[in-house]
């Protein structure tokens, strides 16, 4: 059966079908047929009879009204506008927009970022020291005094630290370093205040019982007072014998003063001279170098190879702890949260302070040390006028002075030892 229409035959296709040719040219293109739009062709016309006549095509253009779509891009919807044909045109985007959004994203994680962090380091304040068991305390001054100390407590030290960091395995605690920081409107003054002061105990609140001891004249070395009855004992001491009020208590121990220095990746300081001392574990050159935490432990214990003494002993501490804390504000710590929090972990953690002490405390006591070893302050001994045996006597004189100096806020004029 023939399916072609109607007066055509196989013979009507010709060779242009797939019926093959004897011809050496190839087959010409096959044309789909297309159907004209609009009325058809009447009978009989046309080009095969009654098959409508395929439009003609000058550069792309069909005569007769054809339209196949493709010059407008309506076949793939992309002729809206004289786009690329591909899809609808993009609105170009609005940078200001996008620029303002991420500015208060930033702003808001950097915000509850400074938030989280203050809740989360004030929490971790050992506020242990209550100042307020002190009894007949000198009037305030101007500006703030903080009294640093340095313990030998062994606490938080295993026995291998013990053994690596020299510190023997005494029972209690005592004090290594006692240490007043005024800071005020002339710049920041660090007094040292030898342990081997000789100091009058007064009468005194007990900081456990209540009870109240009363004074009888006693003279004992500054560190005394400390192994006695604890830091509130200590403070009314201080108070008694200089005449100035301690606004704030801050106290750190071996573990604590080690594990600072380790955690801003050790301190850098010029060392005065070579230092080899078996009962401290120093083995040290002179010159600029950077201590790590068991050097910088070794460093600020050593007083058997120094000529002065304890006196020696107590100037280096002092200018370790403002280059610690200089190292501690530097940028490379402060914006480096990998190095900013295991430091401030470390030293909270460490820390004992008083009830009344806050972050802005500690900051502006680590701020004011700084600036004393930046030359904008003054670190001295306090003033000595001899010895009564083991015991270092204080000038009282210019310890008067000095403390007026202070309570004033005024320019420190008085030298130390």
């Amino acid at each position: 059966m023939n399916d072609w229409p109607e007066a055509w035959s196989d013979d009507n296709r010709g060779r242009r079908y797939g019926r093959g040719s004897a011809s050496a040219q190839p087959e010409s293109p096959r044309v789909m047929r297309q159907v004209r739009r609009g009325q058809p062709a009447p009978p009989g016309q046309g080009a095969y009879g009654g098959v409508p006549q395929q439009p003609q095509y000058v550069d792309g253009h069909g005569s007769g009204g054809y339209d196949s779509g493709y010059n407008t891009g309506q076949v793939y919807g992309g002729g809206r506008g004289g786009g690329d044909g591909y899809g609808p045109q993009r609105p170009a985007p609005d940078w200001r927009r996008r620029i303002k959004w991420t500015a208060i994203t930033l702003v808001t994680v950097l915000f509850v970022t400074t938030v989280a962090t203050y809740f989360w380091a004030d929490s971790k304040l050992n506020r242990e020291v209550d100042l307020s068991k002190v009894i007949e305390r000198p009037e305030k001054g101007e500006g703030t005094n903080y009294l640093i100390v340095g313990s030998d407590s062994r606490e938080g030290l295993s026995d291998e630290d013990k053994k690596r960091l020299r510190t023997g395995s005494s029972e209690g605690k005592r004090t290594d370093s006692v240490m007043i920081l005024h800071t005020g409107d002339n710049g920041p003054t660090l007094i040292s205040l030898p342990r081997d002061s000789n100091v009058e105990i007064p009468t005194f609140k007990g900081s456990e019982s209540g009870k109240t001891y009363q004074g009888t004249g006693r003279q004992v070395k500054l560190n005394a007072a400390y192994a006695e009855d604890g830091p509130e004992l200590l403070v009314r001491t201080v108070e008694f014998n200089t005449g100035l009020h301690i606004d704030h208590y801050v106290e750190i121990g071996f573990a604590g003063f080690a594990n600072i220095v380790d955690a801003v990746g050790g301190v850098e300081i010029d060392i005065p001279q070579d230092i080899k001392d078996t009962k401290s574990g120093a083995d040290l050159k002179k010159g600029k170098q950077t201590l790590n935490g068991e050097e910088a432990l070794a460093f600020v214990r050593t007083r058997y190879a120094l000529a002065g003494s304890d006196l020696d002993r107590t100037k280096n501490q002092q200018k370790f702890l403002s280059a610690l804390a200089n190292q501690v504000a530097t940028p490379g710590t402060v914006l480096n949260p990998f190095r900013l929090y295991p430091t401030m972990s470390a030293g909270l953690d460490s820390l004992i302070v008083d009830k009344e002490m806050g972050l802005f405390d500690l900051a502006d006591m680590f701020w004011s040390m700084k600036g004393v070893s930046g030359g904008e302050g003054t670190s001295m001994n306090m003033p000595l006028a001899g010895s009564n045996g083991g015991n270092l006597l204080w000038d009282k004189d210019k310890v008067k002075q000095l403390v007026n100096q202070l309570n004033n806020d005024e320019k420190v004029t008085v030298k130390g030892d």
